[in-house]
């Protein structure tokens, strides 16, 4: 794939306004806050590039079968057209790549994280009317169809109210209740529980996705201006960290800009002090020798 560079100042000041406003609203369209991440993240992703992925969506979604039966047919015919049909799925070497968290990327790709490929399977699949929903294990995202978990309620008449799971990463395969044991166990050395089948809302898919990039920019020295905007994004988010603005903080210094993350470091430990000063103190000294770097 082409290299990414970043858009210019003004089209990055239009795409976080328009983010914010999306994070804002009733309902919150995931679609559309992927894209906007994605255009942050690839300057070569204009207005037009973000309506042929809305149309790619679109398209997919008009070649599924109508109202195929419950969610195990859902399932079934999102694997035999995403997964077989299609080729959409991953592999270790796509979570070296910025473009495997980037949806209009993954969309060409056909490749990309778990989370993304899982974005591509629900808005398809929610596109054609089906019961679908993500659902954020520990360390790995998948699909549900069908009734989510419900916190605190006992099922009743199970078969009415089937969930199942489908693994985009591995091209769509349902998975049996042994297989989610396995991933969670795998992930976090710990049994899968009930609240771990819960639908994940849009807000907190958009989150994953920044938290991946961040992650993949923290191992990248040389690509803070990657942290630095999935920082940013992350902090218009309606709930967020406070320590999000101390890596923000950090990240300015890191980038030279030391009389802003100077003064973002006061800010964050104005924050922390009335819980813990002496960690107050060490950030107030950290913006010394930030300001110090300018002599």
């Amino acid at each position: 794939m082409r290299p990414l560079y970043p858009p210019s100042p003004e089209r990055s000041a239009e795409l976080r306004r328009r983010f914010a406003e999306e994070v804002r609203s009733e309902r919150p369209d995931l679609t559309t806050l992927c894209l906007l991440v994605g255009a942050e993240g690839d300057g070569a992703l204009d207005e037009a590039g973000m309506d042929a992925a809305q149309v790619e969506l679109d398209r997919l979604a008009g070649l599924l079968p109508y109202r195929p039966g419950g969610p195990r047919a859902w399932a079934r015919a999102l694997r035999e057209l995403l997964g077989e049909r299609y080729g959409f799925r991953g592999c270790a070497a796509d979570y070296q790549r910025l473009e495997s968290s980037l949806l209009h990327a993954v969309l060409a790709r056909r490749r990309g994280l778990p989370i993304l490929l899982s974005v591509v399977w629900m808005e398809v699949a929610r596109r054609a009317g089906a019961p679908v929903y993500g659902v954020a294990l520990p360390g790995h995202f998948v699909v549900g169809f069908g009734a989510a978990e419900e916190r605190g309620h006992a099922r009743e008449h199970a078969r009415e109210h089937e969930q199942v799971l489908a693994d985009p990463f591995d091209g769509g395969r349902v998975l049996t209740g042994a297989d989610a044991e396995l991933l969670v166990v795998g992930a976090t050395g710990a049994p899968l529980h009930p609240s771990m089948l819960v639908p994940a809302a849009p807000l907190e898919v958009v989150a994953r996705i920044l938290n991946n990039i961040r992650a993949w920019a923290a191992v990248r020295p040389e690509r803070s201006d990657v942290a630095l905007w999935a920082v940013e994004l992350s902090l218009l988010l309606p709930s967020h960290s406070a320590r999000l603005r101390y890596e923000r903080a950090q990240l300015l210094v890191q980038r030279g800009d030391f009389l802003l993350g100077a003064a973002e470091l006061d800010a964050y430990a104005d924050v922390v002090a009335p819980v813990d000063e002496p960690a107050a103190e060490r950030v107030r000294g950290q913006a010394r020798s930030a300001r110090a770097m300018l002599n």
